[in-house]
């Protein structure tokens, strides 16, 4: 055999070799890396987190034009909250029509009276989402400078422990409740982080 033949025989053998370490090398690693999230399973997660935000449980007090909505399933169409009902300077209300005039710290007795909860107020603007599609809302909420400050750490605590937002999944008889439970979406929200916060 000729050097030069020999010599490319054993080019193409080394390169074969590094070829075929460089592969099993690979699945060793994909083996042994520590499982990640899926953007499927954080999709997941979100759609279950917009299920609530877009509640009316939730969407009906988080608007932008200052008027909170009667919405949801227990009523024929969607209104604004009668008696010109409006935010305020501070979410609880204008001079002489504050929430706490007709919202007591704990719903009614009554069918269709006053719903209650501590501190009954609508939601700052910057957080106001009615009506808004679940990309846009996504978009929102991942965005500090929309949501009043908090990132989704303090999103998720605020759901977890919010005696105001835990009215959602209690309204009193006569309203449809928010899907699932505070707890519920506040392992939603950590889990969805988690697999990065995809959004739609």
């Amino acid at each position: 055999m000729k050097p030069v033949a020999a010599i490319l025989i054993m080019a193409t053998l080394v390169a074969f070799m590094a070829k075929a370490l460089a592969e099993e090398q690979k699945l060793i690693e994909e083996e042994t890396k520590p499982a990640q999230p899926t953007d499927a399973g954080g999709m997941a997660m979100w759609e279950k987190i917009y299920a609530v935000f877009s509640h009316p449980r939730c969407a009906n007090c988080h608007v932008e034009d200052a008027r909170p909505r009667w919405s949801g399933p227990e009523f024929t169409i969607t209104r604004v909250h009668g008696f010109n009902v409006q935010r305020g300077r501070d979410n609880h209300g204008t001079p002489g029509l504050r929430c706490n005039n007709c919202h007591s710290e704990r719903n009614s007795q009554v069918l269709h009276a006053p719903p209650g909860a501590p501190k009954w107020r609508l939601a700052p603007a910057e957080m106001a989402w009615f009506g808004k599609s679940s990309a846009e809302i996504c978009a929102q909420i991942k965005d500090p400078g929309r949501t009043n400050g908090r990132g989704l750490d303090a999103i998720a605590d605020h759901i977890r422990k919010d005696q105001l937002v835990a009215w959602g999944w209690k309204p009193g008889a006569g309203r449809e409740a928010a899907p699932g439970s505070a707890e519920e979406t506040f392992h939603a929200i950590e889990r969805w982080k988690a697999a990065g916060a995809p959004c739609p």
